[in-house]
């Protein structure tokens, strides 16, 4: 049977108090559904709790609920299987799935709008989307994160340069530098899991902004939809999209992160650096120079991440002059939403699935560890530690620097002699310090590089991840 309209004059669900049709080209304008669908399943979701509530209360009769979720069991059936007609005549998913359901069962599916709007019906179905995505979203942070604490671990030994304005500054371990990845993408799972909180509140209920003078029920509504618990003021519940600003800021944050190690991985795979190897499945070669091999995939999540921050500015913009409550500028909402989502859930599967099989080149990294005076600090340290003052013992090195600069030296390349002429308190002992083993090993401290200190924060970080997802299952997922 096919999708009629109520107001055969007007051709819209809405028709009754117009006298004319929609301009063709101000409905196709207007309309949302080719975008919008995607909310599909959530929409017939809430529709399912709402009919329930509306039994519950006594506006609905069991019979009629269980005739209207019939129907939108078999409505969900076909656009599962591909059968599902869209019409852009319908503006948006919500009247195409209610046409078809009343198509399907007569009157009665007229009734299921009862005591809601499209207005609550749409900040729902977008809550109960991005609820179900930021999960996803999640699952994907998780095994990105447990990657790289297991490579950390690896190569919690493989001594390489840390960088400052990307000046050799001292040596670390490639282990230690892996975990300050990890320490970026821990807090950006925190801040997903907080936003979560927040897009968790049912707004159903709320009505177009006034809310309704049926008995409805919101407490039974966000239970059966797994909601914390309803919004507190109808006014704000329609025309609140703080949550996806706040999932698009969290995107924004997350994708600076993932640009950064991309930045890295980049450099890292460069002849000049040489420090590791990607996999060929995640690079491309050269349609001209046959020795290239492109590292598409870090250079292309650098590259998304400023799609994302645009996203973000428009839905600031979007929010940012309107007045309350519902406005039809919010149906520009969901292109930003879904397509930072697409982005991000993409970005996170590349990297989750790249950054274990990254295999370091220890040699490589330990012989640019080797050069720039890396271990420089440490002879400063040293000579404070036998009494020299910091400032003095600043100028010392320093001084060893440069002559280490016109002789073509590193520190420990020096004989004791010739490190003895900046400071007679340099003893044999001092080439402990200077070995770059010995540099790592002696920050020995919670945050530091020695390997040991390494392992110990790689367990301690996988033993977060796990508490995390242990809070957040039995917290009650929605």
């Amino acid at each position: 049977m096919s999708q009629t309209p109520t107001n055969d004059s007007t051709n819209q669900s809405w028709g009754g108090r117009f006298s004319e049709p929609t301009d063709a080209f101000v409905a196709r304008f207007t309309a949302s559904v080719d975008f919008d669908q995607r909310l599909a399943h959530h929409d017939i979701q809430g529709s399912r709790a709402h009919a329930t509530m509306l039994a519950r209360v006594g506006v609905l009769t069991e019979d009629e609920r269980d005739t209207i979720l019939a129907g939108l069991d078999e409505v969900q059936a076909e656009i599962e299987a591909g059968t599902f007609e869209w019409s852009v005549d319908l503006e948006d998913v919500h009247m195409n799935i209610e046409a078809r359901l009343t198509d399907k069962i007569g009157i009665t599916g007229k009734k299921l709008h009862t005591g809601r709007s499209r207005n609550d019906q749409v900040a729902t179905d977008i809550r109960l989307f991005l609820r179900d995505e930021i999960d996803t979203v999640g699952a994907e942070l998780a095994r990105l994160r447990q990657g790289l604490i297991a490579l950390a671990e690896r190569e919690a030994d493989t001594i390489m340069p840390g960088f400052t304005h990307l000046q050799t500054a001292q040596p670390v371990t490639f282990g230690h530098h892996l975990l300050a990845w990890q320490e970026m993408l821990a807090r950006d799972h925190e801040r997903l899991l907080d936003c979560r909180k927040r897009v968790n509140v049912l707004p159903l209920g709320a009505a177009a902004l006034a809310g309704t003078t049926y008995p409805i029920d919101r407490h039974v509504t966000a239970e059966l939809l797994g909601f914390d618990r309803p919004a507190e003021n109808s006014l704000d519940a329609v025309s609140d999209r703080d949550f996806a600003i706040e999932f698009t800021a969290f995107a924004s944050t997350l994708l600076m992160h993932l640009s950064r190690m991309s930045e890295e991985l980049v450099l890292w795979t460069s002849a000049q650096f040489d420090f590791i190897d990607l996999p060929d499945r995640f690079c491309t070669g050269s349609s001209i120079m046959p020795q290239k091999k492109n590292p598409d995939v870090p250079e292309l999540v650098r590259g998304k991440t400023g799609r994302v921050y645009g996203h973000l500015m428009g839905m600031l913009t979007l929010m940012k002059s309107q007045p309350l409550a519902y406005n039809k500028d919010n149906q520009e909402d969901k292109e930003p939403l879904f397509d930072a989502l697409t982005t991000v859930q993409d970005c996170l599967k590349a990297f989750a699935d790249m950054v274990p099989a990254i295999e370091a080149k220890a040699d490589s990294m330990r012989e640019a560890a080797r050069k720039g005076f890396s271990t420089a600090t440490d002879l400063a340290d040293y000579l404070v530690c036998r009494g020299v003052a910091f400032r003095d013992a600043h100028e010392i090195v320093g001084q060893s620097v440069a002559y280490g600069l016109r002789e073509g030296k590193d520190l420990s390349d020096m004989s004791l002699e010739e490190l003895r002429q900046f400071s007679d308190v340099i003893e044999q002992d001092v080439f402990e310090v200077l070995t770059l083993e010995g540099s790592v090993a002696a920050r020995n401290h919670i945050g530091g590089t020695a390997p040991d200190q390494v392992r110990a924060a790689a367990q301690r970080a996988r033993e977060a991840l796990a508490a995390l997802s242990a809070d957040r299952t039995q917290g009650g997922e929605g």
